[in-house]
């Protein structure tokens, strides 16, 4: 208790160079806890990006291609899905919802996506959350589109405003469709998924822009004499994919096994949930990257720690040899400047923790809105105090080397130091 004290009051008397130290460990702490804060949650919202769906149906390709194609707009199938295939699979026995999609034009580089209202009903993302509006409301007519966050803000579109999409995914754009412009009657709230990049028009605009029939307006001028939800939906010749949702986990075994065998087409029926974790398995390189970088940042703030000890150290000699001079033995300084370094590394992981917790809560918010990591504030895990026992025991074995010079030193110098 005495050696812990004078610790104590040595590192007080001490304090402009000792809370640089801390200062330093105590960032790298914050860095190691909030990159693998961050490490975890964006692996549990990319597998997230699409929640609460059971199966994605589309044309026979590999399943990481159809994932990456329905959800994340990358890339594209060669084929689709006839409509009438879809209306057979979702009429089976089992099936609670299902939502079309239609993919393959666009409007100044973002993903042009036709579906029908149940879209806005049943899709999921991060832990089953619904999408809701930050402006207007679905589309209502044939003519009307709504605006994921990211399209709206960088585009500068706001309600109301018209809008031309074109042929062709990406910037590569074969033919406007400027006979047929769009309104925007709403704007997605951010949800940090493909779909804040994406505009959605109703299925049944995708089949009259492309079957050179009459323009939007004067489609919506005939709207009373069908029914508006079939107005929406229409009966297009092709989808490019579809999202089911089952009544049991049953059903999702049973018809996904029913649609792989299926004789009409060659269809394709993927598990979102385990083609993400293959999907994610591919991209372990990038989880080492960043346990790399944590490593790295943590040895630097170490180091700095055993570079002020060991400079400090020097300019100590002559309050070591004072101790001595009052009865100290070389061991006692020996244990001293562990406890030291000890004591650093402790107030530093503590201020760190602190740090984190301050960092984690102020950027959640933009971590979920611009990156798509839903960022759970929760107290430390196993895990995570292990990293900081093992930092604790890193600073240990650190301090050990400057104390064993003191050691020296003590039994060199005696009780006074020789010029």
């Amino acid at each position: 208790m005495i050696l812990a004290k004078l610790a104590y009051k040595s590192l007080l008397n001490r304090r402009a160079s000792v809370l640089l130290t801390l200062f330093t460990i105590a960032i790298s702490v914050m860095l190691l806890l909030s990159i693998e804060r961050v490490r975890i949650d964006a692996k549990s919202s990319f597998s997230n990006t699409i929640s609460g769906t059971d199966l994605i149906v589309g044309a026979r390709t590999g399943d990481i291609q159809l994932l990456l194609s329905s959800v994340f707009r990358i890339g594209h199938t060669n084929n689709g899905v006839s409509w009438k295939s879809y209306e057979y699979i979702t009429s089976q026995r089992g099936v609670k919802w299902s939502i079309p999609i239609s993919l393959g034009d666009s409007h100044k580089g973002q993903a042009v996506l036709g579906t029908t209202l149940d879209y806005f009903s049943h899709y999921r993302f991060a832990k089953k959350q619904n999408l809701t509006f930050n402006k207007g409301h679905p589309f209502a007519a044939i003519n009307e589109v709504v605006l994921g966050s990211e399209v709206a803000n960088k585009l500068g579109y706001k309600l109301n405003d018209s809008i031309v999409i074109s042929h062709g995914m990406g910037n590569t754009s074969f033919h406007h469709h400027d006979d047929n412009p769009f309104k925007v009657v709403g704007i997605l709230n951010p949800t940090g998924t493909p779909v804040d990049k994406t505009l959605h028009i109703p299925l049944a605009a995708i089949d009259l822009i492309h079957g050179g029939k009459a323009s939007l307006e004067h489609e919506h001028e005939h709207e009373h004499e069908h029914d508006e939800h079939n107005d929406l939906v229409g009966h297009p010749k092709q989808i490019t994919a579809f999202l089911m949702g089952f009544k049991s986990p049953l059903y999702t075994l049973q018809i996904r096994r029913n649609i792989n065998q299926y004789k009409p087409e060659a269809l394709l029926g993927i598990m979102p949930t385990v083609t993400l974790k293959e999907l994610w398995e591919m991209l372990a390189i990038v989880e080492k990257i960043l346990l790399l970088f944590s490593a790295v940042v943590v040895l630097i703030s170490l180091l700095g720690m055993l570079t002020t000890l060991l400079a400090n150290l020097s300019q100590r000699r002559r309050e070591l040899a004072i101790l001595r001079s009052v009865g100290a033995r070389p061991w006692h300084l020996f244990t001293l400047i562990s406890i030291e370094s000890l004591l650093t590394t402790l107030l530093g992981c503590l201020a760190g923790s602190v740090l984190y917790y301050l960092a984690i809560f102020s950027a959640g918010g933009y971590l979920q809105s611009h990156a798509g990591i839903s960022v759970n504030i929760t107290i430390l895990s196993y895990y995570e105090l292990g990293l900081i026992g093992v930092i604790m025991a890193a600073g240990f074995i650190i301090g050990l080397i400057p104390a064993t010079r003191a050691y020296f030193y003590s039994l060199s110098d005696g009780m006074s130091i020789k010029a």
